[in-house]
């Protein structure tokens, strides 16, 4: 990390007031920090370094980076980039947001922050199966968690897709584009409805019951079956949703709908005025380019807001 952003990640008891407070560093977060830096606001973000896209190791179909670029090096520059243009970046956990005359007080856990408005920028968490060495193999790509992100990567492999059925069957489908090896993995025989099985061999989409467990290989994952058979597969696809992190925005009042995701409105305002939500945090296709999209534009209400008077 350059000395500068080290610099600026000091602790929030001596950051008392800012214009806006940002809960979350990943992409929607860091990304709506520079914007409101380079309008020349009080940003503060705070960041418990969770941020999802963490565990990317190479996404290639991030706008601008023809070779690929890691999450970590891509949160990296976005640090950079926010402290350059006068963004406090803070480590730490939001605990609670409570409104107060002309804007909102924050408990951290390492100081309160008053700020005039709030982006959360919160995100989400994979449900993933129980996986051995499931970091290593996200790494190494043996396991991977966004098709959308990276089926073009798994073309002519071997695909295991694992999930509720509705979930795998769409993913399995998606994924026939880039690979005529996809089997859907079932743990006991009535996970997959009717219906769902004809869809399969319909899609020529291979259906595997009585899945008991996966077992590393030298190149991805073994598949042992409950009658002792085996079947490898070079990447495992999970489908089996996601936690959303609304827990502080449901605390705050904020309307979510009944998967968890916040409610925004075409400016990503929330229900609750002056507050702002961008990223996975809200239902929509989870990418780093649409995050960009979110900050930029929830960055700019914000900051016309501030300069109108509308408060």
């Amino acid at each position: 990390m350059d000395q500068s952003v080290r610099k600026r990640r000091h602790s929030a008891s001596s950051v008392t007031d800012a214009d806006v407070l940002i809960v979350g560093g990943g992409p929607a977060g860091l990304a709506a920090a520079i914007y409101l830096g380079r309008f020349r606001h009080r940003v503060v973000v705070v960041d418990a370094n969770e941020a999802r896209a963490m565990l990317i190791a190479e996404s290639r179909n991030c706008p601008g980076f023809p070779e690929g670029i890691s999450g970590a090096d891509l949160l990296h520059r976005l640090r950079a980039q926010a402290d350059k243009y006068g963004a406090t970046l803070v480590q730490g956990q939001v605990s609670s947001i409570e409104p107060t005359v002309g804007g909102f007080g924050a408990e951290t856990n390492t100081g309160r922050i008053v700020a005039r408005k709030i982006f959360l920028a919160t995100g989400i968490v994979d449900l993933v199966p129980a996986i051995p060495g499931l970091r290593e193999a996200i790494a190494g790509g043996s396991v991977r968690l966004c098709p959308v992100c990276d089926g073009y990567e798994v073309i002519d492999h071997r695909i295991a897709v694992i999930g509720e059925e509705a979930k795998a069957l769409r993913e399995a489908m998606f994924l026939k584009q880039y690979t005529q090896h996809v089997t859907m993995l079932a743990r006991y025989l009535p996970d997959f409805s009717v219906s769902t099985r004809r869809v399969a061999m319909e899609e020529h989409i291979a259906i595997c019951d009585a899945f008991e467990r996966f077992v590393p290989a030298d190149s991805g994952y073994d598949a042992l079956l409950e009658d002792g058979e085996v079947r490898h597969f070079d990447v495992i696809y999970p489908a089996m949703g996601c936690q959303v992190r609304s827990e502080l925005a449901l605390a705050m009042g904020v309307k979510c709908c009944d998967d968890g995701y916040v409610v925004v409105d075409k400016h990503q305002r929330t229900s609750v005025e002056g507050v702002y939500a961008i990223g996975d945090l809200v239902k929509a296709l989870n990418q780093i380019a649409v995050a960009f999209g979110q900050a930029a534009i929830a960055a700019t209400d914000a900051h016309n807001d501030f300069a109108l008077g509308y408060e």
